[in-house]
């Protein structure tokens, strides 16, 4: 929601898109996105989980099927909202796992992720200020998710241990971007 408004500030014409995964959750999620559409003017496009899950698990299978529906819009141009923190997750979860990567500015052509550089706290002190109303998935604090047990006993810890996590991923990003 706060990319929403600040791409809005900027006077720029935008297209929200909405993937519904299909959980307890998402129905009152695309209800609230569907609310900020209307009451902005916006134009919003919807896609749901329609494939099968076989042997992935759910966070693989859920942003297959967000990156498909995606690749389908047929945009040019498409924004997605991953922010620094989800850079360091991601870097804890594979380097757990004996790859240490990041999240890369650009999937595929038409896919890119201008906020990687832009920790949360930024983002939730921005909606606070502006008075940017969001939503929050009462299953980001379920800890059978990888991610989720990451960000809440993982990380903590990690950050005890190197609290300057958040600039050496920021400047491996620069690194990687130059």
């Amino acid at each position: 929601m706060v990319f929403a408004h600040f791409l809005k500030q900027g006077k720029r014409r935008i297209k929200l898109a909405y993937f519904n995964h299909d959980t307890n959750h998402s129905q009152k999620a695309q209800e609230f996105v569907e609310n900020y559409a209307n009451e902005n003017k916006l134009e919003l496009i919807i896609g749901r989980v329609n494939g099968v899950k076989g042997k992935r698990s759910l966070e693989e299978f859920w942003r297959d099927e967000r990156y498909d529906f995606l690749n389908n819009l047929g945009s040019r141009f498409i924004i997605t909202c991953h922010h620094l923190d989800d850079c360091v997750e991601t870097w804890i979860m594979s380097s757990l796992h004996g790859h240490g990567r990041l999240i890369p500015y650009k999937r595929g052509e038409n896919i890119f992720r201008p906020f990687l550089m832009t920790n949360k706290k930024t983002i939730k002190d921005y909606a606070i200020k502006k008075k940017v109303s969001w939503i929050q998935d009462p299953s980001n604090s379920h800890l059978n998710f990888m991610r989720n047990h990451t960000r809440i006993n993982i990380l903590p810890q990690v950050l005890v241990v190197n609290p300057g996590l958040r600039t050496t991923i920021r400047k491996k990003l620069i690194e990687i971007y130059k």
